[in-house]
């Protein structure tokens, strides 16, 4: 280039004039077009997998424009190139045969018959939006043409043109005209089809309900005959081709997945403000039929619902294996009842997840091994700091196996597993799974975490079940060993890159296998009173782990369920978040999952554990690791940090009894050699006075025999108020002040208590340990004395109504 440039200095004045202007004009020619040739809105468009088309609004400009697609189906490539330029593939952008011909037939017709231009003039044109057809415009057109020839292909210049070439009325290009006249895609059209829509940028107006139709008629039938003649179909296919429907009225289009729409166009905004260049249109991973049948699944429901003024419904699907989204239903759409609010994507707002947390810290409390699935776990009255949870029945079973405490969403061994595993930790434990929506601290949320007491998405809670399940699910893959890259977001973006933001979150193993595996054999089991009474009734060809949730208030309504292929959502409620009567999870969303489960292929069950496992003697009747003292021990499968953290059976104890078995004796009033040496199955007194009621074979411990030394044990407890309860009396509807009842037992019924109030006598029970107070507000003190002098004190305060 520098020797160019000599030369050029050393030539006379009027070479060197006529060289500057050669390269000024080059370097004209070179730049003329600019590096987008179309900067005109498009529609957001969203295709399924296969590229059937689920949405699409139309562009800003009121237009229907697709985004550019590079694929252009075969028949349209002939039709157009039949009827527009039938020597495209040959010619640089200008046809100086159709040239030639285009000026003899004007000058002699004395008027424009023929215009002579190529489709690669054809794009210029619409490019530059030229309505004046001149001379002027006819010579920049072809020399853009020539230039746009040489860094551009043939099929990339075809594809140009059928996306912005008008197709009467506001469509433009063929992909919109397609679906706007026939309902499919382009590559589903018929011969005589496309050949009707090739025909139409030449003449966009021909399209028109009532006008034109023997012009774009006769149009078509020549077009079909050219390609006839060029040996591009048989005359057969000519002959059922001009038989076909000539295209009508524009049809509506697909409103499949309206709010997948919503999320994607914020998507794209949102990478617009980085400056990232973006299409508005996507090919999806959902699955079209799967989509049309979840929709109609939860418009089914609706039916039901709306009779309880339940409006709203909301589904997702997640493929295991890939973490792909296939089917996202973010709200029965109905945009003509603006009551429903059917707009709100609820898949994307957050929520109050009810109890569907509460597997995510079973698994946790598993994998750091101080946990076992069949442990024994209170479930008492329970007062924490003020906060009181309490089972959906109210009732209480003394101690539960952790695993049927699960299976049977109960809330108060769950907040007593919160409470061993501290809720600070579960908080940070829910950021690392990859909940983004916990914006507040850990103390605003307390106790209250495992109950619901948060925000969660119901997207990024199909997340992270998803990815519980896919990480288990390739433990041989990764051989044994954490991957981070199986932990992320579901993807609804066919082509969209795996976002690194987890993985590097997942660096450390978050929960171990074995731990996975007790979780989904927990949420498998189909037996649950209270709430979950209904739970038997629905029955399903195979397996599936899943649980439910309901919100305080019967504002929401969750179920979430896995197989080793899907993970299936539901929430039901009110995006007014009004709440109703009966609106629970098992009530209103697990019916519908278990509707959407009978849709999709069955699978096997989740396979045991292949990697860092070992078996553990744990009690039969606690649960916990089996002690010297545990008559009878099962074995199960536990990881071998649960070998070494779990805790020894804290309930079983060697007790000495009379050579007759019946009374308990020491040393003090019984040789050793008349003793009998028996372990014994001992719960502490308040979890034992629930247990008994629901297990007939629990064994109290024997009386001491008369005139033996007792032994410095605990006999007799308060069961309500714990220590230092802050109680609120409600009036009674009669006006009068209420009472509250308080509770005690003792391992002799027929012990009698004493009961003091602040020092003054207040009654005497026997064998049904409870008396009703009416305390005046303040603090109290209660002090209850057995026969044999054991005394007991509870500090309380009832709260005064006019303070609070």
């Amino acid at each position: 280039m520098s020797r160019l440039f000599t030369h050029i200095k050393q030539l006379p004045l009027r070479k060197k004039i006529i060289w500057i202007i050669f390269i000024v004009l080059l370097t004209w020619f070179w730049f003329a077009l600019p590096s987008k040739l179309f900067n005109a809105p498009t529609c957001f468009v969203i295709t399924d997998k296969n590229g059937q088309l689920l949405n699409a609004s139309i562009a800003s400009d009121g237009q229907w424009r697709f985004p550019q697609n590079d694929k252009v189906p075969e028949k349209f490539i002939q039709c157009i190139t039949a009827f527009e330029d039938k020597r495209f593939f040959y010619h640089p952008g200008v046809d100086p045969i159709a040239m030639s011909r285009a000026v003899y037939q004007n000058t002699k017709n004395k008027q424009v018959v023929s215009g002579g231009s190529t489709l690669t003039m054809q794009v210029i044109r619409l490019s530059k939006k030229n309505e004046k057809r001149n001379l002027w415009n006819k010579l920049s057109e072809t020399i853009l043409a020539v230039r746009l020839e040489l860094t551009n292909s043939k099929k990339k210049i075809i594809s140009l043109y059928a996306s912005n070439a008008p197709f009467g009325s506001n469509v433009v290009g063929l992909d919109a005209a397609a679906w706007r006249y026939y309902g499919r895609n382009p590559e589903q059209l018929t011969w005589g089809e496309m050949a009707a829509l090739a025909v139409l940028p030449n003449a966009p107006a021909l399209v028109h309900p009532g006008k034109n139709r023997n012009v774009l008629l006769r149009k078509r039938n020549d077009l079909i005959d050219k390609l006839v003649a060029a040996k591009t179909i048989d005359k057969t296919t000519a002959e059922l081709a001009k038989l076909e429907p000539l295209p009508s009225e524009p049809k509506n289009l697909p409103q499949l997945a309206p709010h997948l729409a919503d999320r994607f166009k914020r998507d794209w905004k949102r990478a617009q403000a980085n400056g990232e260049e973006t299409s508005t249109g996507i090919q999806s991973t959902i699955n079209v039929n799967l989509q049309q049948q979840v929709n109609s699944i939860l418009f089914s429901h609706q039916q039901n619902l709306r009779g309880n003024h339940i409006n709203n419904a909301a589904a997702i699907v997640v493929e295991i294996e890939s973490g792909n989204v296939i089917a996202y239903v973010g709200n029965i759409y109905q945009p003509k009842d603006s009551i429903l609010e059917s707009h709100v994507d609820v898949l994307a707002s957050v929520r109050s997840p009810g109890s569907t947390l509460k597997p995510l810290l079973y698994a946790s409390l598993l994998s750091e091994g101080t946990l076992l699935p069949p442990q024994l776990i209170p479930d008492i009255p329970t007062q924490i700091g003020g906060f009181t949870p309490e089972n959906f029945d109210l009732g209480y079973d003394g101690a539960v196996p952790a695993h049927r405490a699960l299976a049977r969403s109960l809330n108060i061994p769950a907040v007593r597993m919160l409470q061993q595993y501290k809720y600070q930790r579960f908080y940070d434990r829910l950021k690392q799974l990859g909940f983004t929506s916990l914006n507040r601290k850990a103390d605003d949320y307390g106790m209250s975490l495992i109950l619901g007491g948060c925000e969660i998405s119901p997207y990024e809670l199909a997340g992270v079940y998803s990815s519980m399940a896919r990480m288990y699910l390739n433990q041989k893959k990764n051989k044994g060993e954490w991957n981070g890259k199986d932990w992320f977001m579901p993807l609804y973006q066919k082509y969209e890159a795996r976002s690194t933001k987890y993985e590097e979150q997942q660096s450390t193993a978050l929960f171990d296998y074995t731990a996975i595996w007790h979780t989904f054999n927990a949420m498998n089991e189909v037996a649950r009173p209270g709430e979950e009474g209904l739970w038997g009734l629905f029955t399903s060809a195979q397996k599936i782990a899943w649980k439910t949730g309901t919100s305080f208030g019967f504002r929401d309504g969750w179920a979430i369920g896995l197989t080793p292929k899907y993970c299936v959502l539901v929430w039901v409620g009110n995006t007014t978040g009004e709440g109703r009567p009966e609106l629970t999870g098992i009530n209103t969303a697990a019916p519908i999952m278990f509707d959407i489960f009978r849709t999709l292929p069955t699978s096997e069950w989740f396979e045991p554990p292949m990697y860092h496992v070992t078996y553990m003697d744990v009690c039969h009747e606690s649960g916990f690791k089996a002690g010297a003292d545990c008559r009878q021990t099962d074995k199960i499968l536990v990881s071998p940090l649960a070998k070494q953290n779990a805790s020894l059976c804290p309930y079983h104890r060697l007790i000495h009894l009379d050579r007759t078995g019946t009374y308990r004796v020491t040393e003090n009033c019984e040789s050793p050699s008349s003793m009998q040496h028996v372990s014994w199955f001992v719960l502490p007194p308040t979890i034992e006075y629930y247990y008994r009621q629901s297990h007939a074979d629990y064994k109290p411990l024997p009386e001491y025999r008369k005139g033996c030394e007792i032994v410095n044990e605990k006999t007799l407890d308060v069961i309500y108020p714990e220590e230092n309860a802050r109680i609120y009396v409600p009036i009674e509807i009669s006006g009068a002040k209420g009472k509250t009842i308080f509770t005690a037992t003792h391992r002799n019924n027929d012990s009698r208590l004493f009961w003091h109030l602040d020092n003054e006598f207040a009654g005497t029970t026997q064998k049904f340990h409870q008396l009703a107070f009416s305390p005046a507000p303040g603090k109290h003190v209660l002090t209850i004395v057995d026969e044999s002098g054991e005394t007991v004190t509870r500090h309380f305060e009832i709260l005064d109504k006019e303070k609070n």
